[in-house]
């Protein structure tokens, strides 16, 4: 059984974090306004997938990283938001704790 991609639900929850309309997104990504907030809803529901630069523009309008879009959890989502927000030495500091975390075969 194939899963679900969490774009959508993903999309969703960034635009409505960020607090703008279907419709605002698609203008301020250059949809005409007739059909900006159609298509914006398409892609909340999944009956349509962006391309990838299409992608690219909603995710810096929202200010999350393209990697968010595809998190199976918040989470998860949240971590690639807060981790993209740090510098290259933060990211590679954070990078090395993680790498020294055991896995608790218990757990």
């Amino acid at each position: 059984m194939a899963s679900i991609s969490p774009l959508p639900q993903r999309l969703l929850e960034a635009r409505t974090l960020k607090g703008i309309s279907q419709k605002k997104l698609g203008i301020q990504l250059g949809m005409e306004p007739g059909s900006a907030s159609g298509r914006m809803n398409h892609y909340e529901k999944g009956r349509h997938t962006p391309d990838y630069p299409t992608l690219k523009r909603i995710a810096a309008e929202l200010d999350v990283p393209v990697a968010y879009f595809f998190c199976e959890s918040r989470i998860i989502a949240e971590l690639v938001c807060r981790i993209e927000k740090l510098s290259e030495k933060e990211q590679k500091a954070l990078l090395g704790q993680i790498k020294c975390i055991k896995e608790d075969p218990s757990a």
